[in-house]
């Protein structure tokens, strides 16, 4: 049961790393935000990458930025995330 738990979080992880990838590709087309897809796809992942926006944008780094790390900054964590649940998991 426990197990299943684990399983189900790591697929959830899994699919907001697809999401923000495919967030950051749309970013690099010519694609309106009217778009139903791309509006879903940012209501999945902006709820992550703005906090994680707000504290790059305030951190010495962060200021005078060109480009948005923080879906850079989010795959590392949620790979972070999912490494401790699969190390956890099987003890």
């Amino acid at each position: 049961m426990l197990i299943t738990v684990y399983r189900a979080i790591d697929y959830l992880l899994v699919f907001i790393q697809y999401a923000i990838f495919a967030r950051v590709i749309v970013s690099w087309l010519p694609i309106s935000r009217n778009n139903s897809i791309i509006r879903l796809l940012y209501q999945i992942t902006e709820p992550i990458l703005a906090p994680l926006r707000g504290i790059i944008e305030r951190s010495p780094f962060g200021r005078n930025m060109i480009f948005d790390f923080s879906p850079v900054l989010a795959f590392i964590l949620i790979g972070l995330i999912r490494n401790i649940i699969f190390r956890t998991s099987f003890f």
